[in-house]
């Protein structure tokens, strides 16, 4: 008997292995983490898109390249409760500075850790829309007594067997999202812990509208096992937040964007191809990035010039009023 749970342990850290390895992210990235960061506030919703194998998988689930989400939490002394920062430092020795995240993750279960280890990544912050600050507490305050919970491998897959004609599976392949306490209660995923932390405060995702034979509307809450990242994108009570690296200041600055003139599309790497002639001679040609900055020192080389000769006028000018003077 222990030796068949040691195998069937072998076999889960090897399955959650080759689930979780992302290859290595050669790819500039499309956000400006460093603004992004700046601008974060607690209780902020980010989405990911993920590069590892069961990210993949969920990009086939929900058809959509957010794969993981997590809570911003801020730093410490962003979080009112005196227990919850103590229940916090019980998972992780942060300093004070430290930007904390909550996230679910394969294998590890729920964590805090920090905003740097998605330096690099494709991000997008969904903002919950004229939250409280007590209300943004509250959903913190749950998300941090979850710490310690497992990852649900079982929901995803449940997720994917939803996503087929319920009369297609047979009855004992159907998903038990809907079955009353379906699952270990101490399981949840990324997406599913946050939907339940807003719905604890009331605060809507993507609820199901319906209206009574008096004209009356009325909001009926979403199944929480039931949402993904996505969901927090195509919520219209969360407003989205891009901070893109080549960002647009002023009016048409994205005229300026430094376009390559070589007529050549890439769709992904080693998926390319070229321009239609035709394209190529409307093409506007756009200075190398050495010219543009030897512009730019040419410029300042120029405006320091003018101001020493401004400087040197002056003088001129005092020392002809002097000797007048004299």
């Amino acid at each position: 008997m222990f030796r068949l749970t040691r195998f069937k342990n072998y076999l889960w850290d090897k399955l959650v292995h080759w689930l979780t390895y992302e290859p290595p992210n050669f790819r500039t990235p499309l956000t400006s983490f460093e603004r992004l960061r700046y601008e974060l506030r607690p209780g902020d919703v980010l989405l990911v898109e993920g590069r590892s194998n069961v990210a993949e998988i969920i990009k086939s689930i929900t058809q959509s390249i957010w794969t993981h989400s997590f809570f911003y939490i801020g730093r410490l002394h962003d979080i009112d409760d005196s227990m919850l920062r103590d229940h916090i430092q019980k998972y992780r020795h942060c300093s004070p500075d430290e930007q904390l995240i909550i996230e679910a993750m394969l294998g590890k279960g729920i964590i805090v850790s920090s905003i740097e280890e998605y330096a690099g990544e494709h991000l997008r912050i969904c903002r919950p829309r004229g939250i409280t600050r007590a209300d943004s507490q509250e959903v913190i305050a749950y998300a941090i007594k979850e710490l310690g919970k497992d990852y649900n491998v079982r929901q995803i897959m449940d997720l994917a067997r939803f996503m087929f004609p319920y009369w297609f599976l047979p009855r004992r392949w159907r998903s038990t999202l809907f079955e009353h306490n379906a699952g270990k209660p101490t399981k949840t995923v990324c997406s599913t812990m946050m939907a339940e932390a807003f719905a604890n405060v009331r605060f809507p995702i993507i609820p199901v509208l319906h209206q009574d034979e008096d004209g009356q509307l009325k909001l009926i809450r979403s199944n929480a096992k039931l949402m993904t990242p996505r969901d927090f994108d195509h919520s219209p009570y969360f407003d989205v937040i891009k901070y893109p690296v080549l960002d647009f200041d002023e009016l048409g600055i994205y005229q300026k964007l430094p376009w390559d003139q070589t007529s050549v599309h890439c769709n992904d790497i080693g998926d390319c191809f070229y321009s239609h002639p035709e394209e190529v001679e409307n093409l506007i040609p756009i200075k190398s990035t050495k010219a543009i900055v030897q512009e730019e020192l040419d410029k300042a080389g120029t405006k320091a010039d003018d101001k020493e000769k401004e400087d040197d006028s002056k003088t001129t000018k005092q020392d002809k009023i002097s000797k007048k003077a004299l």
